[in-house]
């Protein structure tokens, strides 16, 4: 004999509950459950008892059974939030990490906020990147660069939902293949993709269903990272800084990388969990190469 269908916000909880497990388990069924209702995490804590329509138990269903398989949260529900910024997101761009806000603090603390500023951003994505440096530093205007046209679609709708299109502009480019007429940039920054072609993560997690373009670059995870590098300080005006996120164990390569490309004051900065994450450098005032 089959069990009833639950009929309950707490019952298609409890189902939930025992779906996803793990640590983060309890919390992505709220942000699922959430989004098929159409209501707030905290609404189903007051509204347990409430009935659920056979629709909506469907989409609930469909939605932990994707889940379960590794399609990211915010694929199922499109939406993430990022430095407070609720973004749009699809499986054209990356999904936005916590690590990365770790990058915004870092290019937020050398663009002084009374002064304006050019910010190139490369490999936008969903533009959250940009998006955050647009909303902290707003006498600032954005290049957000992706050789994409899906994924600058996205950033693009994410600017204009955030009211900030008229500082952050999407361009197509093969990193900085097509600012040959653009002036030089006080800040640049990015995410580029670092993963070796044969990394195991690859296999693992959210990351099977992330788009590849995104998260690998040649056999050892530096080949954009190594073009990036190479072509900065030709876009970056004297004094100008890089800053580039990173693998956890590429701390070292890149700061050669910077530092035999020219760059001054080349040093790496940890994420929160004492990681090596984002290395940096200044491009000296008076250019000598």
């Amino acid at each position: 004999m089959t069990e009833p269908a639950a009929s309950s916000v707490d019952d298609l909880r409890r189902e939930g509950l025992l779906v996803l497990r793990g640590p983060e388990g309890a919390a992505e069924v709220d942000v699922l459950l959430a989004h098929v209702l159409g209501h707030s995490r905290a609404w189903l804590r007051a509204h347990g008892d409430d009935p659920v329509d056979a629709a909506a138990r469907s989409r609930f269903r469909d939605c932990l059974a994707r889940r379960r398989v590794g399609m990211p949260v915010a694929y199922l529900t499109g939406t993430r939030e990022f430095w407070s910024l609720s973004l749009r997101v699809t499986p054209d761009v990356l999904v936005p990490r916590a690590d990365t806000e770790r990058l915004v603090e870092l290019a937020l603390e050398r663009l002084p906020l009374d002064r304006p500023g050019r910010i190139a951003d490369l490999g936008t994505g969903s533009g959250a990147i940009a998006l955050a440096l647009a909303r902290e530093r707003p006498r600032c205007t954005v290049l957000a660069i992706d050789n994409s046209e899906a994924a600058l679609a996205v950033a693009a709708d994410n600017a204009r939902r955030l009211g900030l299109d008229d500082r952050v502009r999407p361009l197509r480019s093969d990193w900085f293949a097509a600012l040959r007429h653009e002036r030089p940039f006080d800040l640049v920054v990015g995410n580029p993709p670092y993963l070796a072609a044969g990394d195991r993560h690859l296999r693992e997690g959210d990351l099977r269903h992330e788009p590849v373009r995104a998260l690998i670059a040649g056999r050892d995870g530096l080949d954009a990272i190594r073009d990036i590098v190479g072509a900065a300080p030709r876009h970056l005006e004297p004094d100008g800084w890089l800053l580039l996120e990173h693998g956890m164990e590429q701390g070292a390569a890149v700061r050669a990388l910077m530092t035999a490309a020219g760059f001054a004051e080349v040093a790496t900065a940890r994420d929160l969990e004492g990681r090596e994450r984002v290395t940096l450098g200044r491009r000296p005032g008076a250019w000598s190469r």
